[in-house]
């Protein structure tokens, strides 16, 4: 399996759409990083060639619903427009765009499960080991990426508003954090709350690996330090929230 196939397919589909929009040029450059991610996790878990390759290619596609998402409606939230997961296999398999990118039609099932999972709150738990392993290697790289993008993009282009100085973090998405680890998207209400779920993602990793990128890093106290909120209450929540997630990080490698 080689992706150059892949990547010339990409970088035509891509042409389309207008790369001075600040969100498509980030999406783009995005979708190169987590491919690059995919691979290096890939390759400390020792998979066979195939399987990189394939991990590659998913980390690649997995965000390709999102082209449309912002061209029609301007965000990159879900609930706010469309389920971009689902939309990338829309724009994948519906009219067989997928085969411009690989015929190795053993793996579309795989393809389309890994994509359609990376945005879940869990995995699915009725898929086969393969289908799970590459699940989880998209979701850690893709994570990974985001929480690089968070400490150099516009907040606007991230967050959805440029200003989060007087944001407030819903008292569901505070619970949530604390109690599950897991933020449940319909109680997401402001930029802040997305802000949250960002820091929520440690506790989602698979592998130690690209963990170890987050901490050696210093992603979350990169992004932690980029605001300053004029709340007290809200200041005290977020240094909380951050305190506890580095805390979740370092304890997490140390075992």
């Amino acid at each position: 399996m080689n992706n150059t196939k892949a990547l010339l397919t990409f970088k035509e589909y891509i042409k389309k759409y207008d790369n001075t929009d600040l969100q498509i040029k980030l999406k783009i450059a995005h979708m190169y990083r987590v491919m690059a991610w995919s691979k290096k996790l890939s390759q400390y878990l020792n998979l066979p060639e195939e399987d990189i390759a394939l991990a590659e290619l998913i980390g690649l596609l997995h965000d390709i619903g999102r082209f449309e998402q912002i061209k029609n409606y301007h965000t990159f939230i879900d609930k706010n427009s469309i389920n971009h997961a689902e939309y990338g296999i829309k724009i994948l398999f519906d009219n067989n765009l997928i085969e411009k990118f690989t015929t190795e039609e053993n793996n579309y099932h795989i393809i389309k499960q890994a994509i359609l999972n990376h945005n879940r709150n869990k995995i699915n738990t009725d898929l086969t080991p393969r289908e799970q392993l590459h699940s989880k290697i998209i979701r850690d790289a893709d994570k990974t990426d985001i929480l690089y993008l968070s400490i150099l993009e516009p907040k606007e282009a991230i967050w959805g508003a440029q200003n989060l100085a007087d944001d407030t973090i819903s008292d569901a998405v505070y619970r949530d954090f604390f109690s599950s680890h897991t933020i449940d998207y319909r109680h997401i209400k402001t930029p802040i709350d997305n802000l949250i779920c960002h820091f929520a993602y440690i506790f989602d990793y698979n592998y130690t690996e690209l963990l170890k990128e987050v901490k050696e890093n210093q992603y979350l106290e990169k992004i932690y330090h980029r605001f300053k909120f004029n709340n007290p209450e809200t200041q005290e929540k977020i240094s909380k929230i951050y305190t506890y997630s580095l805390n979740y990080l370092n304890s997490s490698l140390d075992h």
